[in-house]
C-alpha cells in the first residue's frame, strides 16, 4: 500500500501497537493465531481491557464513549489487532446494534444500553433468520401483537450465533400483516431469560454448536423496547445489515493468514524442498496475494468515502462477497499446504504453540458459513447487478 500516513496516524499505529504488546494476555494471543476457540469469559476479559483504555468502542463518537476517531484511525487500530493476534470483539454489540441504537433509538434506549455494551454487560445475539426466511428477510412470519404495554411475540428464529450465550436479542418481528412485506416489520430488543424464550443448539460441520434456533412462545416484550417507529423496523435492518457486511469479509484475519500460509509453506516439505518452492502452489499464494491486496484496496476506498460523509451502499455487498470467498480461498491454502501433516498433531506446533493440523481443520469447516451468513453471496451478486450495474 503506497498510502501517506499522517503524524497523528503513524503514531496511534505506535500506541496500539504498544497497547497491545502490553496488555493483551498471551494465552488469548495463542489461541486467537492458533486458530483455537476462545471462550466467552476470555473475550468478556479483553473487551473489558479495551474498554479501560478507551478503545472498547473504536468506532463510536465521543459523546457515546467512543475515541471519536476518524475512518482511517479505526482502520490503522483493526489492523493492528489482527496482526497482534487479539480476538475479534463481538460486533452484534458494538460494530451493528449501537449504530442503530445512535440514530434511531430513544434517549432512554441509548441511556441504558450502550454503558452496557461497552462494559460488556450484555451479550447480544441477532433474530433476522428463520427457516424459509435467510436472505429474502423480508418474508420473516414471527409475529408480535400488541397487549397494552406489551408486545406479544411468537414464532422462531435460526442460525442464531451465539444465542446460547446471550442474554439479549435484537429482533426483526413482523407487526403489521396486512402491510407490504417490508413496511410492517418492527425492531425490538428482548431479554434471552423471558418467559416463552427457548435456545435449542444446532450442531456445525467443525463440530461445535455456534449457531442456534431460538422459538417464541407468547414472549411478553415491553412496548418501550421497541426500536424507532413501530413497522418501520426493516429501515434500521438495512442500516444495520449494511455494518454487518462491512464486517464480515475478515480482512484482518485472512492477512493473518496468509502470513502463517507462508510460514508453514517455507518449511513443509515437497519433493526434496519447501513447498513454496513448487511453482504451482506458489502460483495460488500469489494470487490469494493478490487478491487481498486488492480487497484491501476497496476498503480503504470505502473507508475515503465514509470519512467524507458518504453512506454505505451497495460497496459493501462486494466486499461481502470477495472477502468471504478469499476467507474460504485461504482456508483450503491451508489445509493443502499441511498435506499429510493434518493427521500429525504435533508436527508443527511449534510455529505456534498448538496443536495447529486440528484447529485448521475446524476453521476451514467453520469458515464454509462465510459466503452464507449476512445475506448469502448470490443475493449479493443481485444487489451489486442491482444497485451498482443498473441490471
Amino acid at each position: 500500500m503506497n498510502l501517506q500516513w499522517s503524524d497523528d496516524e503513524l503514531q496511534l499505529r505506535r500506541d496500539v501497537q504498544s497497547f497491545l504488546q502490553n496488555a493483551l494476555p498471551p494465552e488469548i494471543k495463542r489461541k486467537v493465531l492458533a486458530y483455537e476457540k476462545v471462550e466467552k469469559e476470555e473475550y468478556i476479559r479483553w473487551q473489558r481491557l479495551l474498554n479501560d483504555r478507551g478503545w472498547m468502542a473504536w468506532s463510536w463518537p465521543r459523546e457515546y464513549g467512543g475515541p471519536g476517531w476518524s475512518p482511517i484511525q479505526t482502520h490503522i487500530f483493526e489492523e493492528e489487532c489482527w496482526l497482534a493476534g487479539a480476538p475479534e470483539v463481538f460486533a452484534f454489540g458494538v460494530k451493528m446494534l449501537a449504530p442503530v441504537l445512535m440514530k434511531y433509538g430513544s434517549e432512554a434506549q441509548k441511556a441504558f444500553f450502550l454503558p452496557r455494551i461497552l462494559n460488556s454487560d450484555d451479550w447480544w445475539c441477532q433474530g433476522y433468520s428463520e427457516p424459509g426466511s435467510g436472505s429474502d428477510l423480508a418474508s420473516l412470519k414471527t409475529k408480535a401483537r400488541i397487549e397494552g404495554d406489551f408486545l406479544i411475540v411468537n414464532g422462531q428464529k435460526t442460525w442464531t450465533t451465539n444465542a446460547q450465550f446471550a442474554n439479549k436479542m435484537f429482533c426483526l418481528v413482523r407487526t403489521d400483516a396486512e402491510a407490504r412485506p417490508q413496511e410492517g416489520i418492527s425492531f425490538i430488543l428482548l431479554d434471552m431469560d423471558l418467559p416463552g424464550v427457548t435456545v435449542r443448539p444446532i450442531k456445525l460441520l467443525d463440530g461445535t454448536c455456534e449457531v442456534n434456533e431460538v422459538f417464541f412462545d407468547d414472549v411478553r416484550v415491553p412496548r418501550d423496547r421497541v426500536v424507532g417507529e413501530l413497522n418501520k423496523g426493516w429501515d434500521y435492518a438495512k442500516a444495520l445489515l449494511g455494518h454487518e457486511r462491512l464486517n464480515s469479509g475478515k480482512l484482518g484475519r485472512t492477512k493473518c493468514g496468509l502470513r502463517l500460509l507462508k510460514r508453514i509453506a517455507q518449511r513443509q516439505p515437497q519433493f526434496g524442498q519447501p513447498l513454496i518452492k513448487d511453482l504451482r502452489f506458489a502460483a495460488r499464494v500469489a494470487q490469494l496475494e493478490v487478491d487481498i491486496l486488492a480487497l484491501e484496496y476497496m476498503t480503504l476506498q470505502l473507508i475515503a468515502n465514509a470519512a467524507q460523509g458518504r453512506g454505505v451502499g451497495p460497496e459493501a455487498s462486494i466486499l461481502k462477497l470477495r472477502g468471504t470467498e478469499i476467507a474460504q480461498q485461504l482456508t483450503r491454502l491451508l489445509m493443502d499446504a499441511m498435506g499429510g501433516d493434518l493427521y500429525a498433531p504435533h508436527q508443527h506446533d511449534n510455529l505456534i504453540g498448538a496443536p495447529l493440523p486440528q484447529a485448521l481443520v475446524e476453521q476451514y469447516f467453520n469458515w464454509r458459513k462465510l459466503t452464507i451468513y449476512g445475506g448469502s453471496n448470490e443475493i449479493q451478486r443481485n444487489i451489486i447487478a442491482k444497485h451498482s450495474l443498473g441490471l
